[in-house]
């Protein structure tokens, strides 16, 4: 339950601090005084979104805390699952900052926004009178009709397996639209990889044969120079190797007499070594290399098959032309297996729709099973509230088409008046039938879902007198089992539980304060009369407060 509520800055608010009762708190106030400024902050808190409006004084944060006491709630799995450490009374703090960016805080751990909205979710209900109109919401009715059937777990399993078989379809779609692009492209795709291949490429190829190629243009001229060049090395008379062969004799002769000789001698050779290997290889080269017109015109023809297809790919080497070949065959495989592809996902497809529809049969019983006494409740609660003769009932209608909660529709029809034919709720139900069937709901459901905390705004909405008593006693009673907030404007109402709050504004600035027991009697007397408060308004007050 929220043990304390404390807000710094938001809106009119200044600085407010709030202790709540474990059980009933009500809260009263003029209109215009701030209550619905208060359920705003109490949002901030649960994770709503900042629209802008927080800051009272643009210059400093908007400070919006919670303390709630959890211990024996069995929360504990929920705050391992959001990964946020549980304490027995947790701390929930938001700050808005000047500049509008938001921080959230449980037990001073950061957490961001989406956990701060789930636990929120888990800690209080808050109920505005705009809320009735949910009544017209399938999901709310559904969701409704789960609780009391105690199928929330089931339909958590239903949605996980609807939302597998939701992804395998869409994969499908998307395979068999992809394989029919691929077919359609598929005789391009075949001949692009078959020419390819074809083409017997080699990583270099062009590099190698464009050396080929210039030395067979060029093999008269080549072979003339090498010739020429073997002779002036290795001519016995004449040779440069002949030469160095003398000097070396000669250097090797004075060696003695002359000191430099040997070293000379020993550079002379290496020389001479050297020119030995490259006159054998000029020798070598001379011999290998001859005109070949018919190999020149192979490497020419070679070289404009691979130049057309770099052009033809806009690639610039044989590499590149082996990893468009490799992608084109890639293509081709991928088109050969998305058939097998395709039926294993139908497969999958097939398989994950009857575990739905298994789960979502389930469903529809277990909803079925809860039909009766759903109805029973809420008629007792309707009579109880002044509407003996209304008739309610729920009808859950299964279809075929599995949808996100199963395949049912569920439908809540009512009648004020049981000569006239039943109709679903939304369409019929006047605002003070409307009031008193949420309320009806709201304490046939409150129970069962554990919620530590309920926030009634104006519930009350559309009812006076004697139903309005009987609305304050339901209210009463389910405070019995949790927390309940209400805010109320029927003197009634008011005057149930022991903890009673008004809201006033003061000075621009909204305040709130707990009553004693005399300013209780006052403020219940100003509900039933007005801001002149008769002795008569007095007296009636105090029999309604002793009537709790």
């Amino acid at each position: 339950m929220l043990s304390r509520l404390t807000v710094e800055n938001y809106a009119l608010i200044e600085h407010l601090e709030l202790a709540l009762d474990a059980h009933l708190n009500i809260v009263t106030g003029e209109t215009g005084a701030g209550k619905s400024i208060l359920l705003g902050a109490l949002g901030l808190l649960l994770g709503a979104k900042n629209d802008g409006s927080a800051m009272k004084d643009n210059t400093r944060n908007c400070v919006v805390e919670g303390h709630f006491l959890l211990k024996g709630l069995g929360l504990e799995p929920l705050f391992e699952e959001l990964d946020i450490d549980y304490e027995d009374e947790t701390i929930i703090r938001r700050i808005i900052t000047p500049a509008g960016k938001s921080r959230s805080y449980v037990n001073d751990i950061p957490v961001q926004l989406a956990q701060l909205k789930e636990l929120g979710a888990r800690l209080i209900d808050i109920h505005s009178q705009h809320q009735n109109l949910i009544l017209s919401s399938e999901s709310f009715r559904m969701q409704a009709v789960d609780v009391v059937a105690g199928s929330e777990e089931l339909l958590a399993r239903y949605r996980e397996e609807y939302r597998l078989w939701c992804d395998a379809r869409k994969q499908l779609a998307a395979l068999v639209e992809e394989a029919a692009a691929a077919r359609r492209d598929e005789e391009w795709v075949r001949f692009q990889a078959e020419e390819l291949r074809a083409a017997n490429l080699k990583e270099n190829e062009i590099e190698e044969l464009e050396q080929e190629q210039a030395v067979l243009a060029n093999a008269d001229a080549i072979g003339s120079t090498l010739g020429e060049i073997s002779a002036l090395l290795e001519e016995e008379e004449v040779g440069v190797l002949s030469a160095l062969k003398r000097s070396e004799t000669g250097l090797l002769h004075i060696k003695d007499s002359y000191r430099e000789g040997n070293e000379l001698a020993t550079r002379v050779r290496s020389v001479l070594l050297e020119l030995k290997d490259v006159a054998a290889t000029v020798a070598s080269d001379a011999e290998r290399v001859e005109s070949n017109p018919e190999r020149l015109e192979q490497v020419d023809n070679r070289l404009s098959v691979l130049y057309n297809l770099c052009r033809k790919h806009g690639v610039e080497s044989v590499g590149e032309l082996i990893l468009q070949r490799d992608k084109f065959c890639a293509q081709l495989n991928a088109i050969t297996r998305s058939d097998e592809q395709i039926a294993t996902l139908e497969t999958e497809v097939s398989r994950l729709q009857l575990r739905c529809a298994a789960l979502a049969d389930k469903l529809h019983d277990a909803r079925e099973g809860a039909v009766a006494t759903f109805a029973q409740e809420i008629g007792e609660r309707l009579a109880l509230l002044g509407m003996p003769d209304a008739q309610f009932e729920v009808e859950v209608r299964g279809g075929e088409e599995l949808k996100p909660m199963g395949r049912d529709e569920v439908i809540f029809l009512f009648t004020a008046n049981r000569s006239k034919s039943l109709q679903p709720v939304e369409r019929i139900a006047s605002g003070g039938e409307m009031s008193r069937m949420m309320l009806s709901l709201k304490a046939l459901l409150a129970g069962r879902m554990k919620l530590p905390t309920i926030i009634f705004d104006e519930i009350d909405t559309g009812v006076s007198g004697r139903i309005a008593d009987a609305m304050g006693e339901i209210i009463a009673e389910l405070a019995q089992r949790m927390q309940v907030v209400n805010i109320t404007h029927l003197p009634q109402v008011a005057s149930k539980g022991e903890a009673h709050f008004v809201v006033y504004k003061e000075n621009a600035h909204t305040n709130i304060k707990r009553l004693s027991a005399e300013e209780r009697v006052v403020e219940i007397a100003k509900m039933l009369s007005g801001s002149a408060v008769s002795e008569a308004a007095l007296s009636q007050a105090q029999i309604l407060l002793g009537a709790r």
